[in-house]
């Protein structure tokens, strides 16, 4: 009796610790940053596919508050969207002179605001998507970002000049 207890709760033991793995390990490959490190993400050719590239994050610095380092975090990620993968990974960029003004965080949106040569892109709708699921999927790597609202020279556009692409509103993962 003794022993099918103890089997039994063997048993418990492992499943308990199998599911705790698998939800863990789910929770990283949804956010994109583990153990250090963050995700880039950049969209291949075909506007489709995401490609991705792995960077070290710096560890929270002494005198560093929480929130400086949420800050800090955010505004690496958003600078390594935008400069995109090495030039000889084919993917869809942003428009050349494109830099990142500035990242604040209100709640769990992050809002980047980016140069207006963002507005110089020639890919139509198809660039434009690329562009901001690849900026969307890396911002919303950490696990503090849940969404990303986009302002150009500061302002709170509808859409980018070529009207593709809604930036009224926090853009999400479920977006693309």
């Amino acid at each position: 009796m003794k022993a099918s207890r103890a089997v039994a709760l063997l048993v418990v033991l492992v499943v308990v610790a199998i599911g705790t793995w698998f939800v863990i390990g789910h929770r990283r490959a949804q956010t994109g940053a583990s153990a250090g490190r963050l995700a880039v993400y950049y969209t291949t050719m075909d506007g489709r596919t995401l490609g991705h590239l792995s960077v070290s994050l710096r560890p929270q610095q002494a005198g560093e508050s929480s929130a400086a380092h949420r800050r800090n975090l955010a505004l690496y990620a958003a600078v390594e969207a935008v400069a995109g993968p090495p030039s000889d990974v084919q993917a869809i960029r942003f428009p050349p002179g494109t830099r990142v003004r500035s990242v604040r965080l209100d709640g769990t949106t992050a809002i980047v605001d980016l140069s207006r040569e963002v507005a110089n892109g020639g890919g139509g709708s198809f660039g434009e998507n690329g562009e901001f699921k690849a900026l969307v999927y890396t911002m919303t790597g950490l696990p503090f970002v849940h969404a990303v609202a986009i302002t150009v020279d500061g302002q709170r556009l509808q859409t980018l000049p070529g009207g593709h692409l809604e930036l009224d509103q926090p853009l999400h993962r479920r977006d693309w």
